[in-house]
């Protein structure tokens, strides 16, 4: 895989954007997916700079989620905002992690980007729910570097 532009057809996209859109529904929560080829740092440390340049830190509850990949690395994090990481379970992330590296295993990257939106989303739903009033805060179109 070369380019980040193959590794999801336009089809998958639109689907992990219906996936946001789907998780975000119900709940003030904010999760972006963002794409890039590779990076030079730790991909942690790209995450939280990816987290940065997308504006999610500035949500108003402190409950944006980012999955951030970095394909041609196979690296990919999740990382939550102050507000999620305060109240989700200590291993939520982990698990989360887990469940979708096994479809990525599988070599199905939309389903396992999928399955780490609805577990989000899920929580969001749990500790962020939606209120009369709330605004989506930030677009749910697939993020590139």
């Amino acid at each position: 895989m070369s380019k980040v532009e193959d590794f999801l057809t336009k089809e998958d996209e639109q689907a992990i954007v219906e996936a946001i859109r789907m998780a975000e529904k119900n709940t003030s929560g904010e999760i972006r997916v963002h794409i890039e080829k590779t990076t030079s740092i730790d991909a942690y440390d790209r995450a939280m700079e990816v987290f940065h340049e997308l504006k999610m830190d500035e949500t108003e509850l402190q409950n944006g989620v980012l999955i951030y990949l970095a394909v041609e690395d196979r690296h990919f994090v999740i990382c939550g905002d102050k507000g999620i990481n305060d109240v989700v379970q200590d291993d939520f992330w982990n698990c989360t992690r887990d469940i979708m590296v096994a479809e990525f295993k599988k070599g199905d990257f939309k389903q396992g980007l999928i399955d780490g939106i609805a577990r989000a989303g899920e929580q969001l739903q749990k500790h962020f729910p939606w209120q009369d009033g709330d605004t989506n805060e930030l677009s749910n179109e697939i993020s590139k570097g």
